[in-house]
């Protein structure tokens, strides 16, 4: 399987190209589908890579959803790329937490690099989505 490489050093942060889909799909379609849409990737995902991620994908996923669905009514479409940044920001958190009740407190000194790589990992993603979020509301 061919995978893009981390542009982080720290073992375990991954870029989340699949935010992309997320951030268009809370921007372009109901709650209820965005959420469809994410379960079924959390799902298949923990097939794929093994049920041990399930706690930490779903808590994240669903952590990162909700805060970008709240957040998203207050951003104008210049600002899209925010709501990514905080989903980014809430997805690791809440995967910390999760890691904090699995592992212990060993996994606290990760907190300052997951919040940094949540932000810019989470602007770049953000960015791409608000360009096809924008790119797709000229075909209505």
């Amino acid at each position: 399987m061919l995978q893009i490489p981390s542009p982080f050093p720290v073992p375990g942060i991954k870029l989340g190209l699949a935010n992309i889909i997320t951030v268009f799909l809370v921007f372009s379609y109901r709650p209820r589908e965005a959420a469809l849409s994410v379960a079924a990737r959390v799902t298949l995902g923990s097939f794929f890579g093994g049920l041990s991620t399930l706690a930490y994908s779903a808590a994240g996923a669903a952590a990162s959803l909700a805060s970008m669905l709240l957040i998203k009514r207050f951003v104008n479409d210049r600002h899209i790329w925010t709501v990514s940044v905080i989903g980014a920001v809430f997805h690791n958190m809440a995967q910390l937490f999760t890691a904090f009740f699995i592992m212990g407190a060993g996994i606290l000194p990760y907190t300052p690099f997951l919040l940094l790589s949540g932000c810019l990992a989470g602007g770049f993603c953000g960015v791409c989505a608000q360009l096809v979020v924008l790119k797709f509301r000229h075909f209505d």
